[in-house]
């Protein structure tokens, strides 16, 4: 917990996008920095109303609002912002089925990470810091696709049908939920390496100004070669935004440099540090990105700073 934590009700962090974009992996670090007994993780999948079988049966995606318990997450989601725990339902992705619901405690943090967490406004209001992530598409389907099968029972040709049935509801209804997000985080391959999808991915983050960004200066001045670059773009509705490109080769000292400014800017959580940017590569081996690890710290930033009382929501 970072010391002279100011704000005493749950900080919450939303993850936000479509499946298989790496919402846990990125929950997962996040939570190893401040300490996974002081968070509570939230995944609004179990708010799924339907069975898998049922939602076959019926034609309906599980990224409508119409297949979810949305009323009870903006429910859940408020009392655990409030501390207050909840008695949540749970399903069961490996067998597709509704499982008996679960005591869930509010800890020091809560992270939310799921399809629909933006959805309404009753739920946007419940977030200290919001990311949306939106990988390379052609990269989040092989993701999906190596996931869903080892996980989740599914085969190839059951996860592409899937995809087909989901288009619409993805237009229609995860990819208008960026338009919400303080930070949109994506993960896409090199230019000269167009099959990677783990270590060496690049990332991009659109930084917008609804939060205050940490000072990056003294990490830039060697310029796009560093392998870390601030620019000024332009957002999808043509706003101002800072854009960060963190590069999959970035330098190991380069990365530390970049990790230590980060710390020294939020000494009160100097005592958190960790090995960052953990993941299992494709084969089943655990692997690490440097990209990832910046990721992961970036929004910690935020959580700290929230939770110092830096940001009024």
């Amino acid at each position: 917990m970072p010391r002279n934590r100011v704000v005493q009700r749950p900080i919450v962090l939303g993850l936000v996008g479509d499946s298989a974009v790496g919402k846990s992996t990125l929950a997962s670090g996040i939570a190893a920095i401040l300490g996974p007994e002081r968070v509570t993780v939230l995944r609004t999948d179990d708010y799924h109303r339907l069975s898998r079988d049922e939602r076959r049966a019926r034609q309906i995606s599980a990224l409508s609002p119409d297949a979810n318990y949305v009323d009870i997450l903006e429910q859940h989601l408020a009392l655990l912002r409030d501390g207050k725990p909840v008695l949540k339902p749970v399903y069961d992705h490996a067998r597709g089925v509704l499982a008996p619901p679960q005591y869930l405690e509010a800890r020091e943090f809560v992270i939310v990470e799921g399809l629909l967490g933006y959805h309404t406004r009753a739920l946007r209001d419940c977030y200290d810091v919001k990311v949306f992530l939106e990988p390379d598409e052609r990269l989040r389907l092989k993701w999906k696709v190596a996931r869903d099968c080892a996980e989740r029972g599914y085969t190839p040709e059951e996860v592409m049908r899937s995809l087909a049935l989901r288009q619409y509801d993805s237009a229609t209804y995860i990819q208008p939920q960026r338009t919400f997000a303080d930070m949109v985080v994506r993960f896409h391959p090199p230019e000269d390496h167009p099959e990677e999808s783990g270590a060496r991915l690049n990332a991009r983050h659109l930084l917008r100004p609804t939060l205050p960004h940490p000072d990056l200066s003294p990490v830039l001045e060697t310029g796009a070669k560093s392998g870390f670059r601030l620019a000024l773009a332009r957002d999808t509705d043509g706003k101002p935004v800072d854009v960060l490109e963190i590069a999959g080769d970035i330098d190991a000292r380069r990365a530390k440099a970049v990790e230590d400014l980060l710390w020294s800017l939020i000494p009160e959580a100097h005592h958190l540090r960790t090995a960052l940017g953990q993941f299992i590569d494709d084969k089943g081996e655990p692997a690490q990105s440097h990209p990832l690890a910046l990721s992961q710290l970036l929004v910690t930033y935020h959580l700290v700073k929230a939770a110092l009382g830096h940001y009024a929501r």
